[in-house]
C-alpha cells in the first residue's frame, strides 16, 4: 500500500523498512549537524528517537540549523525538533532530554534501549564519555568531528578516527581515545584546512551576547566561536544519517 515511505522502499525493500521502523536512535546534540541527522532519519522511517540537548534556538542559529526560524527563537531545540519530526511522521516516538550529556549524568540515559548513538556534541569531554559509554554497551556509535570554519562540503569523509587528518578536533580525539584504549571509531570529518574567521567584534557573540539572562550555558563560554554556513553542517549530518541507515539494514 502506498505510504510516505514508498519511494524509500523502492530502493531498500520491505524488510529493510520494517527493520528501520523497529530501531531507536539517540541523537546527542540537536544543532547544525544533529538537526539534519534527525531530519533525514525520521524521513527514512526510523521508528523511535531520544533527543538530547539543553540549548535553545538562537538568532545566530538561523544560518544553518534546520529547526531555526524566527518563530522558534528562544525555544528548546529538542522541543522544536520533536514537533517537526511528529509533523513528518505522526507515528514516530520521540523522547527528549533537556540537558547536556556529561560524565556526571551519563547513568541517566537508557543506553540499553538504543540501536545506534549519534555524537553531535561540541565538547571533547562529553564526546569521549559518550563514545566510551556506547562502546561499553556494545552500541554502534558515529561521531561528528569539526564542521565549523569550513567552506567546502565536498571535503567531508566517513573514516575511522585513526585514519583522519588535518581536522583539529579529530587530532585531539585520536590522542584522547588512544589513551583510553579505544581502537576504532566511525567518524564524519573534513580534511579541509579550517578557515580563519574574520575578527569582527561588531558581530561577535563575545561582545554582543544575545543568550537569555540566566542561561545555564552560553556560546561565550567557548574559547573560540567558529564561523559556519548553511551547507557544511547539513552535509555532515546527512552523511551521518546515511551511514546509520546502511548499518541498520545490513
Amino acid at each position: 500500500m502506498l505510504d510516505q515511505y514508498s519511494r524509500t522502499q523502492l530502493l531498500l525493500g520491505p524488510e529493510a523498512m520494517k527493520a528501520l521502523r523497529n530501531k531507536k536512535v539517540a541523537v546527542f546534540g540537536i544543532g547544525g549537524v544533529g538537526g539534519y541527522v534527525c531530519e533525514a532519519l525520521v524521513r527514512s522511517g526510523i521508528g523511535a528517537f531520544d533527543l538530547i540537548d539543553d540549548d535553545k534556538v538562537c538568532l545566530t542559529n538561523l544560518n544553518r540549523q534546520i529547526i531555526a526560524t524566527r518563530k522558534t527563537i528562544g525555544r528548546y531545540k529538542v522541543d522544536v525538533m520533536k514537533e517537526r519530526m511528529e509533523e513528518i511522521d505522526p507515528d514516530v516516538k520521540v523522547d527528549i532530554h533537556k540537558c547536556f550529556f556529561l560524565p556526571e549524568n551519563a547513568d541517566e540515559f537508557p543506553f540499553g534501549e538504543y540501536d545506534y548513538v549519534v555524537d553531535a556534541v561540541d565538547t571533547v569531554t562529553a564526546k569521549i564519555e559518550l563514545i566510551l559509554r556506547a562502546q561499553r554497551e556494545g552500541i554502534p556509535v558515529i561521531s561528528a568531528m569539526g564542521a565549523g570554519n569550513k567552506l567546502d562540503p565536498g571535503r567531508f569523509k566517513v573514516a575511522d578516527i585513526y585514519d583522519t587528518e588535518i581536522c583539529p578536533l579529530a587530532r585531539v580525539m585520536r590522542r584522547e581515545l588512544k589513551k583510553r584504549n579505544v581502537r576504532s571509531l566511525k567518524v564524519v570529518y573534513s580534511d579541509e584546512q579550517p578557515v580563519r574567521p574574520y575578527e569582527d567584534m561588531s558581530i561577535s557573540c563575545k561582545t554582543n551576547c544575545i543568550c537569555p539572562p540566566g542561561a545555564q550555558h552560553k556560546c561565550t563560554e567557548r574559547r573560540d566561536i567558529p564561523g559556519s554556513t548553511a551547507f557544511v553542517p547539513a552535509v555532515a549530518g546527512l552523511l551521518i544519517a546515511g551511514e546509520i541507515v546502511k548499518d541498520l539494514i545490513k
